[in-house]
């Protein structure tokens, strides 16, 4: 039996506890708010001047607030002019400081001001952008801080899309004709003698106008040119070597079992439903991997064929007030892994062609030297989370990216971009005038749209009961490459016994010729169909050798 004096030992030690509990527990609040940035309203004069060259005339994306001596003005505001958006853009960082958040306020506003955007969502976090956020002191106190006095819960206009059959959202797909030899080259994972002979089979197959929709064409093109029957066809311009033909052919199987086959093929996706507005307001188009997440090159790579067929059919507009589209590549690393000299040069070229088209172009990567320095040096706007600095690499890298920047006074950079909190970036843009802006670091706002995702379900629901569904739901698999060198040779042994056949006695009347019996074979008059109207199916190839046909 406890005794009253054990009893009150307990209950003393047991205050004494919560006592020092409650002490910890203060001290390490007191400790938290030291080291966060203090908003104020008034401002320092750094801030305000590092804002004033943030200043716009027109429509611009606020990003945020400036902070100056771990003190943040909420009246020093940090903007990119919409203007200048197709000047392109980097958002870089380490994973965790905040980089998707960026994107998501980023792609929020920009569908807000009527633009419509083009969105890799590589990781599956970024459908909350159809759904309004959900508000809390922790939201409402960055939007305070950050000058977002207006800030309410909104979503935007998402359309759900999936790369082939094998997702859940509405499926897309390209021709193998339409990709064209250089994009399929970085999936297939070629190097560049590979790519030479497989750019030479589609030059091949265009000049007999056949249409390579899906693998299965490109696989039998192919082992019609390394058959006896099919070196003659092309000895003209040059041979297919039968060991180079081999290992493009083991690549297209590997890429068929990773669910490839479900990708190529028809109906092919119009890239013009990318540029529409609903209601005042730019349509998000949300792509994911689908069943390509055992090859998320093919996701990246997809995008960059997007741009280019964009590049190809938009017209020239020069300098306006807001982009017409804006593309983000989350992940872009695996945009420019092992990618050839000519996928490279044609990468930049695009970035440096599309802004008269009035595209934007951003690319989000965790260290700005995954981005090779001719296309980084293409992009206008930086916002760089936070970088580690864990190894001589990485220590490297940190290095490179502090002398990409102008020079500031007002921050020490090396030391602030290890120091970035979470949501908090070092920002440089081009003004209206194209001149870079002062370096500001920046707490940036936070998304109006739900920081999170809505569910497996309600995406599959969206797409479903989406527009595009009907056009692209199905799909369709008509009359190709396949189809014709199959018919072609099966009409050769038929072909090969009339030749060697008694001639015939004089025709009766109302007797068939056997040069009529031979053009009413299905397989002569689908080959006769395919070479009359060669000219009309003519391919125009453009930039990565992407092309349509006329």
């Amino acid at each position: 039996m406890t005794s009253p004096n054990d009893k009150l030992a307990a209950a003393r030690k047991a205050a004494a506890d919560a006592a020092a509990a409650l002490e910890a527990a203060e001290k390490e609040a007191a400790q938290a708010q030291a080291a966060a940035p203090a908003a104020q309203s008034g401002g320092s004069d750094k801030a305000k001047a590092i804002a004033a060259g943030y200043q716009s005339q027109g429509a611009a994306l606020e990003l945020g607030a400036v902070i100056v001596d771990g003190t943040i003005d909420s009246q020093a505001l940090v903007r990119i002019p919409l203007a200048t958006i197709n000047r392109h853009g980097l958002v870089a960082g380490a994973t965790g400081t905040g980089k998707t958040k960026t994107l998501q306020g980023i792609a929020e506003q920009l569908s807000r001001a009527g633009v419509p955007v083009v969105l890799a969502d590589v990781k599956g976090d970024l459908s909350g952008l159809s759904a309004p956020g959900e508000a809390n002191d922790k939201i409402k106190t960055r939007a305070t801080e950050t000058g977002a006095t207006d800030w309410s819960p909104a979503g935007s206009p998402t359309e759900f899309v999936s790369l082939g059959t094998g997702g859940i959202g509405v499926p897309v797909r390209a021709t193998i004709t339409a990709f064209g030899p250089i994009l399929l080259s970085k999936v297939l994972g070629l190097n560049e003698t590979q790519e030479s002979t497989l750019g030479l089979i589609f030059h091949w197959a265009d000049t007999q106008g056949l249409a390579l929709l899906d693998l299965k064409d490109l696989r039998s093109v192919i082992q019609h040119l390394t058959s006896d029957e099919g070196k003659a066809d092309i000895k003209g311009i040059g041979g297919v070597s039968p060991a180079t033909a081999g290992v493009i052919l083991r690549a297209l199987v590997n890429l068929e079992s990773d669910g490839g086959d479900t990708f190529f093929g028809e109906p092919e996706l119009d890239t013009k439903d990318l540029l529409r507005v609903v209601g005042g307001q730019g349509v998000i188009t949300l792509f994911e991997l689908g069943d390509q997440a055992a090859r998320p090159a093919m996701f990246s790579t997809f995008l960059m064929w997007v741009l280019a067929d964009l590049f190809q059919t938009l017209p020239e507009v020069g300098d306006v007030d807001k982009p017409n589209l804006v593309f983000i590549f989350d992940e872009a690393h695996l945009l420019f892994a092992d990618a050839s000299k000519a996928f490279l040069d044609q990468v930049e070229q695009t970035v440096k062609l599309i802004r008269s088209k009035g595209v934007g172009v951003f690319f989000c990567t965790q260290l700005p030297t995954d981005i090779p320095n001719q296309v980084l040096s293409q992009l206008g706007a930086r916002v760089q989370h936070a970088l580690r600095a864990f190894t001589p690499d990485d220590q490297k890298a940190l290095t490179k990216t502090v002398r990409t920047y102008p020079k500031t006074d007002a921050y020490d950079l090396e030391e602030a971009l290890t120091s970035l909190g979470i949501g908090e970036a070092i920002v440089t843009v081009l003004s209206e005038v194209g001149a870079p802006t002062p370096v500001a670091w920046t707490r940036l706002r936070p998304p109006r749209s739900l920081m999170g995702t809505i569910g497996n379900d309600a995406i599959k629901s969206k797409a479903q009961s989406s527009q595009l569904f009907a056009k692209y739901g199905e799909t369709i698999d008509r009359e190709s490459a396949y189809e014709k060198l199959t018919a072609r040779v099966a009409a050769e042994p038929e072909a090969a016994q009339q030749d060697q056949a008694p001639a015939a006695p004089k025709q009766e009347r109302g007797e068939e010729s056997a040069a009529e019996r031979i053009m009413k074979n299905p397989a002569v008059k689908s080959f006769m169909r395919s070479a009359a109207s060669a000219a009309g199916r003519e391919i125009s190839r453009s930039i990565f050798g992407t092309g349509r046909r006329r």
